[in-house]
């Protein structure tokens, strides 16, 4: 026997030693139980740099791993790749969820080929298993390069305040969580472990097992008061009391997606912020993300809209962010899950098209009596077709409001919507939520054929 195998004993000691890696999966796991896989594979005479396991969050089976810095600080070797790929494969057997805890300071270069091979094979999992299992990642240290490519393959990932997410080292950017917010590359930034990991539970509780499984369905209590004002309150004023759960609220400030559930169902809520900004490219980007990941694990998609649509200007024409509306457009349009609109205020030409259209996205869409649904813009409207009476009035911009302001009530109204058959019907706000619900139930036995083909190419 080899002098760097380890006794029993000391396996044993030092596979049960406290480490924060140990830690943060007890609080993923009910009561903090996990059952431990390989639990005593070593690695130049240590234990492997990270703990994987099963076990249970709400009685549904859960596998996971979490990478411990107390060992050769967290490198990835070949022994800890090989662990990591065991659970990906158990998961793609079972299709059972997968959460990742980062935490390591890279690659163990004292072997570069192996390093390379290990993360090469890791990036092909979480590849193969994207839109398979749902996958959480959690970054609770450092993860960098090759690593943060991991982190953000899963379709969530959260990140602690203190920890840091980079590719390149020693940038100038102070506050790595706060940037990683703000550009979208994590869903949330949490105060600690304990509240990044609960994080990861509270998406992955909200998420069917995989791809084949129902939505998950829970009790639930009705929620107070009637659809008004943001997003956030619309819809929180429609879902299960309590059950709202915002995610990338640091991102595209104008668009709003959060899982909740409506009726003890999960569904996804994707919907554009009243007041705020029109739509940048970023908002378009976040609510095309979020589509997609809920129509993988056949989420319904609840989308309200009120935008006067999609920035146009010098700087996104020099941005392209034709692009990301595109993508918007193509991500609603290609997606087979249930997907229900509502117009509780304005939908302006293009935005209404991607995000409430019944011809290619919407199975049904309703609009609010205040709802204004127009090709342009009712002043850019108005200035268009009724420029004859513009013309020699003293106060241009009074008249001009006046007669938008009938164009919207009349040629942009919900009424006239609903007769040119934008819409499928008009709602109060205190009936949306009936109404959705009604509407899914009727939708539950939704089945889509699309042409044969591989894939379909997004605009990315």
């Amino acid at each position: 026997m080899s002098d760097t195998i380890l006794t029993l004993a000391e396996l044993k000691s030092a596979a049960e030693a406290v480490s924060a890696a140990r830690t943060r999966l007890t609080y993923l796991f009910d009561d903090g139980k996990f059952t431990e896989l390989d639990a005593y594979v070593q690695d130049g005479g240590n234990l492997s740099g990270v703990i994987t396991a099963f076990g249970y969050a709400e009685g549904n089976p859960v596998y996971a791993f979490s990478q411990n810095i107390d060992v050769k600080n967290g490198a990835l070797t070949e022994a800890q790749a090989n662990k990591i790929a065991k659970v990906y494969d158990l998961a793609a057997k079972t299709g059972i969820p997968v959460v990742a805890v980062y935490d390591s300071c890279g690659a163990d270069v004292s072997d570069g080929a192996k390093a390379l091979k290990a993360y090469g094979e890791l990036l092909m999992w979480t590849s193969n298993l994207s839109g398979v299992v749902p996958q959480i990642a959690v970054v609770a240290g450092v993860c960098a390069g090759c690593s943060a490519m991991l982190a953000q393959s899963a379709d969530f990932t959260v990140m602690t305040k203190d920890a840091q997410l980079y590719v390149a080292p020693n940038s100038d950017i102070k506050d790595l969580a706060e940037n990683a917010a703000a550009n979208g590359t994590v869903c949330a930034v949490c105060e600690d472990d304990k509240a990044a990991v609960e994080m990861a539970r509270e998406i992955l509780l909200k998420l069917p097992q995989n791809n084949l499984s129902p939505v998950p369905m829970y009790e639930f209590e009705e929620p107070a008061g009637v659809p008004a004002g943001d997003a956030d309150s619309v819809a929180k004023a429609v879902c299960d009391a309590g059950s709202v759960l915002e995610l990338s609220a640091g991102y595209g400030k104008s668009a709003y997606t959060a899982l909740a559930t409506l009726g003890g169902a999960t569904v996804g809520i994707a919907a554009t912020n009243k007041s705020a900004d029109k739509l940048s490219a970023d908002d378009c980007s976040k609510l095309a993300r979020f589509v997609r990941i809920c129509d993988s694990f056949a989420v319904p998609v609840i989308t309200f809209v009120d935008t006067e649509g999609f920035e146009a200007n010098d700087a996104t024409e020099v941005q392209g962010a034709v692009k990301s509306m595109s993508k918007l457009a193509h991500a609603y349009a290609e997606a087979t899950t249930i997907k229900l609109s509502v117009v509780t205020g304005k939908a302006y030409g293009s935005a209404y098209m991607a995000l409430a259209g019944k011809g290619a996205n919407s199975d049904l869409s309703y609009a609010t009596p205040n709802a204004v649904i127009s090709p342009l813009d009712p002043v850019t409207a108005v200035e268009f077709l009724q420029h004859d009476e513009l013309k020699g009035v003293s106060d241009l911009t009074a008249a001009r409001n006046a007669l938008a302001e009938e164009y919207a009530k009349t040629k942009a109204s919900a009424v006239n919507a609903a007769v040119s058959g934008l819409v499928d019907g008009i709602v109060e706000p205190a009936e949306i939520r009936s109404t959705l619900i009604n509407s899914i139930e009727i939708m539950a036995g939704k089945r889509i054929s699309r042409l044969p083909k591989k894939h379909s190419n997004i605009q990315l």
